[in-house]
């Protein structure tokens, strides 16, 4: 029971690695928050698996790129459950994939406005309560294209770099507040997201990896349990890919 009495919130965790961090973090004894923004049904599914297990959750509607949205979300999650201890900025900001000549502005600022304001508003929202508390976990998901380019993903790779130094720059303000910021950053990970990906380019991405396989939610959710636990209490501003090994940072 890494988590007990604490209380966490994770964004977009209706589905994929969303709702794999939400039933970890719970059966580690955390009470969650779990965020949808359409699929209500499958939300409740997360709940309903969390509650069946013996843990705490509650279920919250919001769009995470919605300020006012995110606060009723904040404040539902701290009457139901009690004040936010763990965030886990995982809201999905859709993009399309196609080469950059092929870009709108328009399409483009949709995804860069979209994960900015995701994480934005969700940090400004809890982090008064943890410096109350003087105690926080503030965990962004990014991507292993945020350093490692891929055709096609000029918007989200710009996005998720973007999110990697928000994480640098939120470690070093909220640090004298007892307060760590780190990034979880998947590799191709096996989710509805990706189920658009032919069976060879995934086997063909298991190739180049050490491990010789693709993620799955649950190996993303251990590293955020790491982060959210107490033995990660002396990192933070961290970059931490799980990819398997294709990443190997100097």
């Amino acid at each position: 029971m890494l988590l007990k009495n604490r209380v966490a919130l994770v964004t977009g965790s209706s589905r994929g690695i969303g709702a794999a961090c939400a039933e970890l973090l719970a059966n580690n004894g955390a009470a969650v928050g779990v965020n949808y923004s359409r699929n209500q049904e499958a939300g409740q599914g997360v709940v309903d698996r969390i509650q069946s297990a013996g843990g705490k959750a509650c279920l919250i509607q919001g769009d995470a790129r919605n300020q006012d949205q995110v606060r009723e979300m904040v404040a539902t999650v701290a009457d139901t459950l009690g004040p936010i201890d763990i965030l886990v900025n995982n809201a999905n900001i859709s993009f399309p994939i196609k080469p950059f000549m092929e870009f709108t502005w328009e399409e483009m600022e949709g995804k860069l406005t979209g994960e900015m304001k995701a994480s934005f508003f969700s940090c400004q929202a809890v982090v008064p309560g943890m410096i109350e508390k003087g105690y926080g976990r503030i965990i962004n998901i990014s991507s292993g294209l945020s350093i490692n380019a891929g055709h096609g993903f000029v918007a989200h790779s710009t996005a998720k770099n973007g999110l990697n130094a928000f994480t640098r720059a939120l470690a070093l303000e909220l640090g004298p507040m007892g307060i760590t910021v780190n990034t979880v950053s998947p590799g191709l990970t096996e989710t509805d997201a990706t189920s658009f990906l032919a069976k060879e380019a995934k086997e063909g991405a298991a190739a180049h990896t050490p491990l010789k396989r693709i993620g799955l939610p649950d190996d993303i959710a251990g590293a955020v349990l790491f982060f959210a636990s107490e033995f990660s209490g002396f990192l933070t501003g961290t970059y931490v890919p799980v990819d398997g090994g294709s990443t190997m940072p100097q």
